[in-house]
């Protein structure tokens, strides 16, 4: 056990150590100005980041992954489809609220949810659960009746553009971005490897000639149903979209005193969120699953990793990464505008190495395809496509245009793409959008765009030209991860012709015949 922390301690190290040496170096130049208490926070919090994300990985390892496995698996096996789907929908509903990067977002928009303080936060989260839980529901009938990935999200991007057109005609417009932030940040850390492992469980089980594809997708389609259903919840909010309150990225909101008070209530959220999985699956286990006894001890030592890993993470980034996020943004858009979005595109490539969720990803990925598929390649893939998305997040918040230009063309694009790469690609493509949009992600390059919206254009804007960049770094791997299939096809092709033509213009005397 030791020897695997400490190998998933090395790996946390080699993902955060970009970021925080882009950070620490800008902070020596005349573009960034940090305080000694600033940039001591943030080297801490880069410190405990390091071993939040080494725990929670081990925790995912241990517990998330085979709890996804055993529940796929366990109720396939079952044949009882109903039972299948009303579990899926429950744990779609729980894995969604213990979210980490959801909870960030809903703190940063509660003011204009309905209700008030911590309701409107858990109105939202609870929303979007709903929205992930349907959705989960769908894709898990699409393993079972082996429906064609291509086809569903194609009607249902369909279906969101058409939401998109009610959003617009309720006089929330305003509000588009955040709906399509929402169905960034759910697929994060906890989500992804339980629901990877619950595909690849299910398929396993159901079997046949495209088992490997199937597996995939479950992502992608739980990432559509929570831009609805905030769109829907967008038509009730309340409050003014002009008056953001940016206090919440003043770095004394999060030290001295402040800081107990937030330990303990990220370990409030972490154990209520956890607990809840945790019951729930034990329901299972006693009914269906059994489980033996050596299983479920390895499986509550990861819950415990995952839940010192995951109030680590979290304190982490609300300390350390959201404020300096905010800062950094906003001092170098009043510096350079150009500068702003050169840093923005160098930091995506960076910042996406440290999203813990897609190591899990790009593990999963490199098993399932036989090595096919490596992980390298992924890494490179999602690094330039994270950063052609912030960059060009900041390009549209700087010129002042609506989301809507990049994400239209972009998801036709994408949806194009699905009909020339192999299914495999799409699966995996579509999942990575999803997994991109992480913690950080919520945490860090959002707040920095705040604070550049904040400096160019002042706080009225920011709901309508700040939030987007999740969406967006959840679009771009799903043009470049199936680039990178379509290369894989015409690669092959190439290879195939060539061979034809050795063979067709082989001379004629070294062929032997036989009589």
């Amino acid at each position: 056990m030791a020897k695997a922390l400490f190998l998933k301690l090395k790996e946390s190290l080699i993902s955060v150590l970009p970021v925080t040496a882009i950070v620490l170096i800008i902070s020596f130049t005349p573009l960034v100005n940090l305080t000694t208490t600033e940039t001591v926070a943030f080297v801490v919090s880069a410190v405990l980041l390091i071993l939040g994300i080494g725990l929670f990985n081990l925790g995912a390892d241990l517990a998330m992954t085979p709890m996804g496995g055993h529940v796929g698996s366990g109720l396939t096996k079952s044949k009882k489809v109903f039972v299948l789907i009303a579990v899926c929908f429950v744990m779609g509903l729980l894995i969604t609220i213990a979210e980490p990067d959801l909870s960030v977002l809903a703190n940063q928009v509660k003011d204009i949810m309905p209700g008030k303080g911590d309701v409107s936060k858990w109105i939202l989260i609870i929303t979007v659960g709903l929205g992930v839980g349907i959705f989960l529901v769908l894709a898990v009938l699409k393993i079972v009746f082996k429906k064609d990935l291509s086809m569903l999200l194609m009607f249902f991007y369909m279906m969101l553009f058409a939401f998109c057109a009610m959003l617009a005609e309720s006089g929330k417009y305003g509000l588009l971005p955040l709906s399509f932030d929402s169905g960034g940040v759910t697929t994060g850390p906890i989500t992804v490897p339980f629901i990877m492992a619950l595909g690849v469980g299910i398929s396993s089980t159901i079997g046949g000639r495209h088992a490997n594809e199937n597996s995939f997708g479950l992502i992608a389609l739980c990432s559509v149903g929570p831009i609805i259903a905030v769109m829907m919840l967008s038509m009730t909010t309340q409050g003014s979209l002009e008056a953001y309150n940016t206090d919440i990225y003043a770095i004394e909101n999060y030290l001295g005193s402040h800081l107990g008070l937030l330990i303990g209530g990220k370990i409030k959220d972490v154990l209520l969120a956890l607990g809840l999985i945790v019951v729930f699956f034990l329901i299972l286990q006693f009914t269906v699953l059994k489980l033996p006894k050596k299983k479920l001890i390895q499986i509550a030592i990861g819950i415990l990793y995952t839940f010192l890993g995951l109030v680590i993470f979290l304190v982490a980034v609300e300390v350390g990464f959201m404020p300096i996020g905010y800062k950094i943004g906003k001092q170098i858009a009043e510096y350079n505008e150009a500068l702003l979005v050169v840093f923005g595109f160098v930091l995506g490539m960076v910042v996406v190495l440290a999203e813990p969720a897609v190591h899990v990803l790009n593990k999963q990925v490199e098993e399932i395809t036989g090595g096919g598929v490596k992980k390298i390649e992924m890494l490179v893939a999602l690094s330039i496509a994270v950063g052609i998305s912030i960059g060009l997040s900041l390009i549209r918040m700087i010129f002042k245009f609506s989301i809507l230009y990049y994400l239209i063309p972009g998801y036709l694009i994408s949806l194009g793409l699905s009909f020339f790469v192999p299914k495999i690609y799409t699966g995996i493509a579509f999942d990575s959008g999803g997994v991109a949009s992480g913690p950080l992600t919520s945490s860090f390059i959002l707040p920095l765009v705040i604070g550049a919206c904040g400096s160019v254009w002042g706080n009225d804007s920011i709901y309508s030209l700040a939030y987007g960049v999740v969406a967006m770094v959840a679009m771009t791997p799903l043009i470049t991860i199936q680039a990178l299939g379509f290369k894989a096809v015409m690669s092959a092709k190439v290879r195939q012709q060539i061979i034809m033509k050795r063979i067709l213009s082989a001379d004629d005397e070294q062929i032997i015949y036989f009589k």
